[in-house]
């Protein structure tokens, strides 16, 4: 080992630093794109569509059509997170009380856990400062969830007007605009995190056992948050969705995103809530709890009992490292490599996700050689200490980094319509919408076996070099590009939003060609990114089931005792229970619209004729109602899960339900995501009708587009609002029964013992 203390006081809020300042400078150039008055300029030249709309007309109708979004979206968001904060004052008083009951509402210190000869922090300390981390931690994700929505919402018109310009400019923008997210919320996280890790070591001094399980905190906070911004913005953008699809393009008949269809700006603002800030809560809170996961096991190895600070540090090193592979790999896209046409659009996406992982081996190398002991010991529970080396650690940190981009190449085959998965579910429209279902549905159930073997591989490697902290640091290594993989995902929400303005604003077909094919891509990198929160998500509960187990003080997981099997049921069945209440959730949101968007053809005259306008905000009020009302019962069954089994049943029941979970959780999460994603890109595949067999399905309106279009509308919920909520809900569980595991080990099972 080489690094010293101050390296690491200085490399880590460095790193986050230069991240915020580069998604700042990205954010001036996208700047640069003047929408309605706004920017450095008018674009630099004055232009006129085929159909006869001036250069200042459309300009003018994508400011209106982008402020009308963005109202919305902060709307909705306004009124989410009036409820995130009832529930973040109720969660707080619960953890405070439950963690202080542990050691009798005392406030004298305690004798310490890894030398018995010290005093510790009183278990009302404790409890206090668990409780100031989630907090943060919930503030930090709705952070970077509001900043998501808003970047986005910036971003949307500025790439349908660089759309005119050419398919490469309107790329640029929208990557931009994914990378100042990316960025954004990539460093905030990590700086954040330290600060607080450095704040709290004022009061713990050394005592690194008990500041890490106090951590813990954040990255539940930041778990819970993005619980309920996935599920409240899955079921508001898909409610809308699918009462724009099944009135607008089946029943009437009229394009996607036309105008006149009165679910439109719901449907575009769901984008921007559900897709944009709910899934950047998601990765935030993989982060958080990636991290404390490993700063909890490293505590109690070697490291802890040598007060070796650089080495504990190693997880938040690798993130700091990773946010300049992140710069240099965007570098790549935005000003070495110049997309000239359409075909360039996914390999330039594909080529982030190579060239980031490439160089972050690399990285990983270097700081695993540099950060760490030779030698050292990690300790195991029920078993002797495991002496490791730090290539080990390298190898762990490598097979998660390698395994995500396995996870992403293959979510890419499934669900991107250049492959032949998606062009035979496009094939099998041409008998209806009964067999592009049964096609789509056996798509991403196949869809489930490389990843789980990446997944298993990347465990088995891990564990044996590492046990558990090999597991947490492979889960950091997945999203250690987390920037990169960001960015390629918030792009595709931007470019669907860009599509949908230019349909609206009534640009050339020419301009909504070039969005159209952006927007398929975008639903492929969505797809990765989907994939990539699933796979981090299985990695990082394992950890952290792997640090309740310890701090439970739970020897062996055995399935073959009643306990623990009874939990392994019940586990695995969770992922059904919560899918069923949001996938009805989303039906009973979008039967709502469905009859609002009826009425309003029915009863508004000249509405189908173009001369009056629909009531959009009716439309836009229903979905905000009707996912605030739907994400309660979903998140209270997650919340509520594991205190009630723990206190009831015990710490050994609530491992086995843990295991379930994690095991059930992974596959459907995968298959549900894939298979809307494969369903979504068959209907544009035919739409875009670039090649002679999609000629033979088409054009828009046909058979076969309608039953494509059936297809998109049942897969809305499974790829946008059950599929990515599945991995909060494994690793949410897992990181409360840590928070929690003191209470649970002193008082839960009091039914077992009655």
């Amino acid at each position: 080992m080489v690094l010293g203390d101050v390296f690491v006081l200085w490399f880590v809020p460095a790193a986050a630093v230069v991240g915020i300042l580069f998604a700042l400078v990205q954010w001036y150039i996208v700047s640069g794109v003047s929408v309605g008055g706004e920017g450095k300029g008018n674009n630099g030249y004055l232009h006129v569509d085929e159909d006869g709309v001036s250069d200042a007309e459309v300009v003018a109708k994508c400011a209106e059509i982008q402020a009308a979004i963005s109202e919305g979206a902060e709307s909705f968001l306004a009124t989410e997170y009036q409820y995130l904060l009832i529930f973040m004052g109720i969660f707080s008083v619960i953890i405070f009380v439950f963690l202080s009951s542990v050691g009798g509402f005392k406030w004298e210190r305690v004798p310490c856990e890894y030398d018995t000869a010290q005093e510790c922090p009183s278990t009302i300390a404790y409890a206090f400062f668990t409780t100031v981390a989630f907090i943060l931690g919930a503030l930090t994700s709705t952070l970077s969830g509001y900043l998501g929505m808003k970047i986005a919402t910036y971003a949307n018109a500025r790439t349908t007007l660089e759309a005119r310009r050419g398919v490469g400019r309107a790329f640029i923008v929208a990557f931009r605009s994914g990378s100042v997210m990316g960025f954004l919320l990539a460093a905030n996280g990590l700086l954040v995190l330290f600060l607080t890790i450095l704040v709290f070591k004022l009061f713990f001094k050394d005592d690194w056992v008990g500041l890490y399980e106090a951590i813990t905190g954040y990255g539940l906070g930041g778990s819970a948050v993005a619980l309920f911004g996935r599920v409240g913005g899955g079921i508001y953008t898909k409610a809308a969705d699918v009462g724009a699809d099944l009135v607008g393009k089946i029943e009437q008949n009229i394009p996607e995103d036309d105008p006149r269809n009165p679910a439109v700006i719901a449907d575009n603002v769901g984008d921007n809530v559900g897709d944009i800030a709910g899934m950047g809560a998601d990765l935030f809170g993989s982060f958080a709890e990636s991290t404390c996961a490993a700063l909890v096991v490293s505590s109690i190895s070697s490291f802890g009992t040598d007060r070796n600070f650089v080495a504990m540090s190693f997880p938040l090193i690798i993130s700091a490292a990773g946010i300049f592979v992140c710069l240099l790999t965007t570098l790549v896209a935005t000003d070495l490599f110049v997309i000239k046409g359409v075909k360039q659009i996914e390999p330039t996406l594909k080529y982030q996700l190579v060239i980031s992982t490439v160089l972050m081996t690399i990285a990983i190398f270097l700081v695993s050689w540099y950060a760490l002991p030779d030698t050292f010991t990690i300790n195991v529970v029920g078993h002797d200490p495991k002496v490791v080396k730090n290539w080990h650690i390298f190898l762990c940190v490598g097979s998660g980094l390698w395994a995500g981009l396995i996870i992403g190449f293959v979510t890419e085959y499934f669900t991107s319509n250049t492959y032949q998965p998606v062009q035979d579910v496009a094939d099998a429209c041409r008998t209806g919408a009964a067999t592009n279902i049964i096609f789509g549905l056996a798509l991403g159930y196949k869809s489930v076996i490389i990843p789980v073997f990446a997944i298993a591989a990347a465990i088995y490697l891990s564990f044996s070099l590492a046990a558990m902290y090999g597991i947490a640091v492979a889960a950091l290594g997945m999203l250690s590009t987390l920037a990169t993989g960001l960015a390629i995902d918030a792009y595709g929400p931007i470019s669907d939003n860009a599509g949908g303005i230019a349909e609206m604003a009534g640009m050339s077909h020419e301009v909504r060609e070039t969005t159209d094919a952006l927007d398929a891509a975008g639903n492929t990198t969505a797809a990765i990114g989907k994939g990539f929160a699933i796979g981090s998500a299985a990695l990082v509960s394992l950890a952290l089931f792997g640090a309740y187990v310890s701090r439970a003080g739970i020897a062996v997981v055995d399935v073959i005792q009643p306990k623990e099997f009874v939990g392994l049921l019940v586990g695995a069945m969770l992922p059904y229970w919560f899918s069923a209440m949001t996938m009805k959730s989303v039906g009973k949101a979008a039967l709502a619209m469905v009859e609002e968007v009826r009425r309003q053809f029915r009863t508004i005259s000249g509405l189908m004729e173009g001369t009056a306008k629909p009531d959009y905000k009716r439309c836009v009020q229903i979905s905000t109602d009707a996912s605030i009302r739907e994400m309660i019962p979903p998140g209270a069954l997650v919340m509520l899960t594991p205190i009630i089994v723990g206190t009831l049943f015990g710490v050994e029941t609530l491992a086995g339900l843990l295991a379930g979970a994690l095991v059930s959780g992974v596959q459907i999460a995968i298959s549900a995501s894939n298979t809307g994603g494969a369903w979504d890109n068959a209907k544009k595949y035919i739409e875009a009708g670039r090649s002679e067999h999609a000629k033979t399905l088409g054009p828009k309106g046909s058979d076969a587009h309608k039953a494509a279009v059936i297809g998109d509308t049942v897969g809305d919920p499974l790829k946008d609002t059950s599929g990515p909520s599945l991995n909060i809900l494994i690793k949410l569980m897992a990181v409360e029964s840590l928070v929690f595991a003191p209470f649970f080990a002193a008082n839960g099972g009091w039914l077992f013992r009655l």
